[in-house]
């Protein structure tokens, strides 16, 4: 007996749980795509924002952010303007967990879906053995008053109403093992994400450090020009 012929004798929650692993797919192959870390967290765009923070060219660094659609951009640019604006060092930590929530919220989009075809799938080929085994019970008993019972018929019945639940957990098995790398891959990338961010975050930090220091420097050398005079 091919699959064909199985998958008709499984009956209608076979094309309810056939159609949920197309949609769980659907969904993984897209977030696949989405979250490559080239699109996430390009290393080589990363280290040209810092150089240019390192050197102190915020502005060329901010334009460079806001060309990127990358989401490492989006929080570093949040970062850079909110230092810009004189902002402190919390402030600008606030602005970059504020939209790093925003990121990681858009990361995880629809990973839920793949996590609902894993948990859903088994139950409705449970739900089909269970009809399944209703109406074997029911030919069983009418069988039975009829005189007409044998155990080739039931057994047939039952093996059919089993169909639903393999078909179910052949599709939830590998819909979790997706769900399950997907959410690693995330987490990695968010680890990540918050490493650059922070280190982004410390370099801002010493360049004011250092340009207040020199600001302090001037003033002091000004200061004693007008006493020599």
């Amino acid at each position: 007996m091919d699959f064909a012929e199985l998958f008709q004798q499984g009956g209608a929650l076979m094309w309810a749980i056939l159609a949920a692993s197309i949609v769980g797919a659907a969904v993984f192959m897209e977030r696949l795509w989405s979250l490559q870390r080239s699109r996430v967290l390009p290393r080589d765009f990363v280290d040209r924002v810092r150089a240019l923070v390192g050197r102190r060219k915020t502005s060329e660094a901010q334009v460079l952010c806001e060309e990127n659609k990358s989401s490492i951009a989006a929080v570093m640019a949040a970062a850079i303007r909110t230092h810009d604006y004189g902002k402190t060092r919390a402030e600008i930590k606030e602005a970059v967990e504020e939209v790093g929530n925003r990121e990681i919220a858009h990361m995880d989009r629809n990973v839920e879906i793949i996590g609902t075809v894993a948990q859903a799938s088994p139950l409705m080929g449970l739900l089909g053995t269970v009809i399944g085994m209703i109406f074997v019970f029911q030919d069983f008993v009418q069988s039975y008053q009829e005189g007409t019972v044998g155990p080739d018929s039931f057994a047939e019945g039952i093996w059919q109403a089993l169909i639903t639940t393999a078909f179910g957990l052949t599709v939830a098995i590998p819909m979790l093992v997706a769900y399950k790398y997907l959410q690693g891959r995330n987490d990695r990338l968010i680890v990540d994400m918050e490493e650059d961010a922070m280190g982004l975050v410390d370099l801002l930090e010493d360049a004011a450090r250092r340009d207040g220091s020199k600001s302090k420097d001037k003033s002091s050398d000004e200061d004693e020009d007008e006493e020599d005079a």
